[in-house]
């Protein structure tokens, strides 16, 4: 459902969260997160742009993030980097849908549902879940 974009940045967003802190280098950020390292340049950008993530240079340099993973939701990241679109008008151009047809209406409410959903559950969540399964990426390695 969400881009692969979206997700690289959440698996990023979900190892920089692990330390708030810390930086990590873009190498080792792509090499623990599995994101291709060219890739994982563009969405670093982005988050960064977003605030979601700052970015240090030089020796010791690397990402971290700008704020606390209990202020930063799914829906910031997913939004950062491929921001949900909303159905605000007829897809289709058609003169005579002044409003949504009950089609696209419905599409609609399932994109608001969604961004409701990611905007209810922080970074910090997911790092404290009790699941043994370790979200988006081996942060116990």
């Amino acid at each position: 459902m969400l881009p692969k974009t979206a997700e690289y940045a959440l698996r990023a967003a979900v190892w920089l969260g692990r330390d708030i802190e810390r930086t990590e280098s873009a190498d080792r950020l792509a090499e623990q997160t599995k994101v291709p390292r060219r890739y994982l340049h563009k969405v670093l950008q982005d988050l960064v742009k977003a605030q979601l993530v700052r970015s240090q240079s030089g020796p010791g340099g690397g990402y971290a993030l700008a704020r606390s993973a209990e202020k930063i939701t799914i829906l910031d990241v997913v939004n950062a980097v491929a921001p949900l679109e909303r159905i605000r008008h007829c897809p289709l151009g058609l003169p005579s849908h002044k409003r949504l047809c009950p089609l696209h209406s419905e599409l609609d409410k399932v994109y608001a549902d969604t961004q409701a959903a990611l905007a209810r559950v922080t970074l910090a969540q997911l790092l404290h879940s009790t699941s043994k399964i370790v979200p988006l990426c081996d942060i116990a390695s």
